[in-house]
């Protein structure tokens, strides 16, 4: 265990030294590579040094050589090897002992996860078992079921709920060949799938789902649909850090889709204010503050005109929704004091969907975390979890989490190193 630390903590040296050669705050770095300041923070103190991926990331910011941190590639006693992942692995199963923070799968194993990716991978339709539930009414009430089960974070029910009704919504699109509508909510699934999926860190499968269901939305032809999942399309991206490609995809299909609001539809608002407060994600997410602004400024244009803030409702997207994403987006810029200003009246504010409520206070926790508001930030990540109890268990949640329990070398505060051990982190 002691040498694993010692690895651990001069790799956290090398990137500290290669960061002060070049003049750059840690703050800098974390901006660049679209983290936030405290995540270079643990590396240098050699926590999160298990993560391969942000070793990378990290080396070609800094121009380390991958040796000096561990990983594959060419250095004074390194063999030529064709398969880089495989020394990576080796140097995680070694790594193992010091995971302290992320010892969780990404994505969960379970019977249900499985059935889920059956039902995205390509090949032909099975007949279904069902006699009844098949026509177009059933279905699109189906479909809201799941929307709701989404936004009142059921996550569980969701991920059971998904497979048949993706297995019946293909059969049906089948027997209706050239349907928009029947094409329409098979996206809609899509959709759905994709965002369950990166709620659970599987951002391979997410893959997989929003390609379905873009697919669909060209098929079916309607705007909306299309704008949803240019929307979840832009949400993979921005999470596997392609957020210059994220804004440009927002930019170009919003643009199609501006103006005239005040003789829109509400589905139709709703849809493309949806689709700029990804934007606005993507652009914060990349350090870029005039399209967040933008995109921002556009969205609430849209919401003086419509307000869907129910976890019933086709989509949620009203003033409330724009409020979490400008406090999203502070937090990304490291304004915590931004983003508390802004979240302060939403706090006294009742939000009727869950997901939303439980967003603003993990948001909270963020900017406190940011702040060195440990209790604040535990306090705040606690509220969420009455919210959202399975919202608060996905791993981008439970990575704040474990981060503020690394900065707590102390152990001050001892309620926090329970609640991380309790949600399978401990630190």
């Amino acid at each position: 265990m002691a040498d694993v630390k010692t690895e651990a903590e001069k790799i956290g040296e090398t990137i500290k030294r290669a960061r002060l050669r070049t003049s750059r705050s840690q703050a800098d770095v974390a901006t660049a590579l679209g983290y936030h300041q405290s995540k270079i923070s643990r590396l240098e103190s050699g926590r999160g040094t298990e993560d391969t991926r942000v070793l990378r990331a990290v080396a070609a910011e800094l121009g380390i050589p991958l040796h000096l941190l561990g990983l594959s590639g060419p250095g004074p006693s390194a063999e030529p090897t064709d398969d880089p992942e495989t020394e990576d692995m080796r140097r995680r199963t070694f790594l193992a002992a010091s995971i302290a923070s992320l010892a969780a799968p990404t994505a969960p194993a379970t019977a249900a996860h499985d059935d889920l990716v059956r039902v995205l991978l390509p090949g032909p339709r099975t007949a279904s078992a069902r006699v009844d539930g098949m026509d177009k009414e059933s279905l699109e009430s189906r479909i809201a079921v799941a929307r709701r089960l989404f936004y009142t974070c059921d996550y569980a029910a969701l991920e059971a709920t998904l497979p048949s009704l993706i297995a019946d919504l293909r059969e049906a699109a089948g027997d209706h060949h050239g349907d928009a509508a029947m094409a329409g909510l098979l996206a809609t699934a899509y959709q759905t799938s994709t965002s369950l999926l990166l709620k659970q860190g599987d951002h391979g499968n997410a893959w997989l789902a929003v390609g379905r269901a873009m697919a669909e939305a060209e098929r079916c032809g309607d705007p909306v649909v299309l704008a949803s999942s240019v929307r979840v399309h832009a949400h993979v991206l921005t999470r596997e850090k392609h957020t210059a490609q994220a804004v440009t995809l927002v930019r170009h299909t919003a643009g199609q889709l501006a103006g005239s609001y005040d003789q829109r539809s509400p589905r139709y608002l709703a849809a493309v204010g949806l689709l700029l407060l990804r934007g606005v994600t993507a652009a914060s997410t990349a350090g870029n503050r005039a399209a967040t602004r933008e995109f921002l400024d556009e969205a609430r244009d849209i919401a003086h005109y419509v307000a869907l803030d129910r976890p019933d409702a086709w989509a949620n997207f009203s003033p409330t929704n724009v409020a979490l994403h400008a406090v999203s987006a502070s937090v990304a810029f490291g304004d915590a004091g931004i983003a508390l200003n802004t979240a302060a009246p939403l706090m006294r504010r009742h939000i009727p969907v869950p997901e939303r409520r439980a967003a603003l206070w993990v948001e909270a926790a963020r900017a406190y975390n940011q702040q060195g508001r440990l209790a604040e930030g535990y306090q705040a990540l606690r509220i969420a979890e009455t919210c959202a109890a399975q919202d608060v268990r996905r791993p981008a949640v439970r990575d704040l989490v474990a981060d503020m329990a690394a900065r707590d070398r102390r152990r001050t505060l001892p309620e926090l190193h329970h609640f991380s051990r309790r949600l399978g982190v401990p630190a």
